[in-house]
């Protein structure tokens, strides 16, 4: 509870991935994703309740097992490949008797998030009297060095170059979604369907943490940086 406003995380993940099958409970660090995220969410100091919305019988089980929440199971046809990532949070307000002030999205591609940036964008949300708050990260590559490619193999920019910007450090920063944390006053995302506006605000988080599983490649980037992570608070 934030300000006498009671908030719900809910944690998304079906059973279904076309990039990393199963990809939801691939261990990384001897924790698979969904127990990464769920005990960020246990750190939280805001979060009156976090639930797990799933249609898989195994990641059902698995967060059973850790203790997890899991009131419902979702409809089949809210777990599709064509399903908007917005309606299983919709259904997850519909389906509990309790109101909430505010939700919270937890994807469990996120592993590098903490409860402490969990806290930051509910807080900052709250603070700010915005209707909602997202996540962002740096970009990797500033877009002003991102070229359209056409069949002549020619280039050309998307971006119009900036006067006397030769470094990195003289191009203006930019970020973008990191799918971390995204928080929003219910009735407002009830209408709106959708978490980004020209009111939302951002809360921003290191490169490290942001950290978005797409594939192999992210697996093994994320594994290393949570064992250095380990490594760094003494293996507690």
């Amino acid at each position: 509870m934030i300000e006498g406003k009671r908030v719900l995380a809910v944690i998304p993940a079906r059973g279904g991935s076309k990039g990393i099958p199963r990809k939801n409970l691939r261990v990384i660090a001897g924790r698979s994703l969904l127990e990464w995220t769920w005990r960020a969410a246990q750190g939280s100091v805001f979060l009156d309740r976090t639930i797990l919305s799933s249609e898989d019988p195994e990641i059902i089980a698995t967060m059973r097992a850790l203790g997890g929440e899991v009131p419902f199971v979702r409809p089949v046809e809210l777990a599709a490949d064509t399903t908007p990532g917005i309606d299983p949070l919709l259904h997850a307000l519909d389906a509990l008797p309790e109101r909430y002030e505010l939700v919270v999205l937890l994807q469990p591609t996120s592993p590098l998030r903490t409860a402490a940036d969990i806290d930051g964008a509910i807080r900052l949300c709250v603070d700010r009297g915005a209707p909602a708050c997202v996540s962002v990260g740096p970009v990797a590559k500033n877009p002003h060095w991102t070229f359209r490619l056409d069949e002549d193999a020619r280039l050309s920019p998307i971006l119009p170059s900036v006067e006397g910007a030769a470094r990195r450090q003289d191009l203006p920063v930019y970020v973008s979604l990191n799918g971390a944390v995204y928080v929003a006053h219910t009735d407002w995302i009830r209408r709106n369907r959708r978490f980004d506006s020209p009111e939302t605000v951002a809360f921003a988080m290191s490169r490290e943490s942001s950290v978005d599983i797409d594939d192999e490649i992210d697996l093994i980037v994320a594994e290393e940086l949570l064992r250095r992570r380990h490594r760094m608070v003494g293996g507690s």
